[in-house]
């Protein structure tokens, strides 16, 4: 899909931030959509179907994080939360919901135009074969991961994060590999967001820290994919 038809969906409840976003999103080929609600997101979301949502967190009504809650229960689309929360402890937490990027209030807008790219970018299929790994099926065409007849749910970011472990099983992979692997060299967060994306894919895969069974933890290094290297 070319820059012209990718639609970007701006929530913010501050007209004037609206304004400024939309300018330098449509300024660069984007097709802009504003909210100034969480509920009216979630329509928008329904009816026109973006390819990507800028979030703000602090939202009348609706919070950005029950709104980013919402989004991941429904689908995969990229969120890059936008807000004036700093401390690293809520960027961990706003990753840790599912967000695929995280960018702090005052904002450079055309930083802000540099991560949607880089987060489409990110977004895209990645090029390889399905790889059968004991009983998931992970597959880069479809954007999937399966188990048996089950589809489980993942987000672009922990889809990559997932495909890169599993790729080579029993290696082990830094933090600061699997940061550059999914979310690229000029990702600017911390290595604790691989973290906050190993949690939620445990999470969806029924996996647990203390018995692995698909990703494993190595202290003080990273983590490894110990989920078999072909069928189970």
């Amino acid at each position: 899909m070319t820059v012209a038809q990718e639609r970007i969906l701006v929530v913010e409840d501050e007209p004037g931030i609206r304004r400024v976003v939309r300018a330098y999103l449509e300024r660069a080929g984007y097709e802009v959509l504003e909210a100034g609600s969480g509920e009216e997101a979630l329509d928008l979301v329904a009816s026109r179907r973006p390819s990507l949502v800028i979030l703000d967190l602090m939202l009348p009504g609706m919070p950005g994080e029950e709104v980013c809650r919402c989004l991941r229960r429904d689908s995969d689309i990229p969120v890059i939360m936008l807000t004036a929360r700093a401390h690293e402890d809520d960027r961990i937490a706003g990753l840790g919901m599912g967000a695929d990027d995280y960018v702090v209030k005052p904002f450079s807008p055309r930083e802000l135009v540099a991560r949607v790219k880089t987060v489409l970018r990110r977004a895209g299929r990645p090029a390889g074969e399905p790889l059968q790994r004991g009983d998931l099926i992970i597959d880069p065409e479809r954007h999937q991961v399966r188990r048996g007849n089950e589809v489980i749910p993942v987000t672009p970011s922990e889809f990559r994060l997932l495909y890169t472990l599993a790729r080579e099983p029993g290696r082990v992979f830094t933090r600061e590999e699997l940061v550059a692997r999914v979310a690229g060299e000029d990702f600017e967060g911390y290595d604790r967001t691989v973290d906050a994306h190993v949690k939620n894919l445990r999470q969806k895969l029924g996996d647990s820290a203390r018995q692995p069974r698909y990703i494993a933890s190595v202290y003080g290094v990273g983590y490894r994919f110990v989920g078999g290297t072909g069928v189970g």
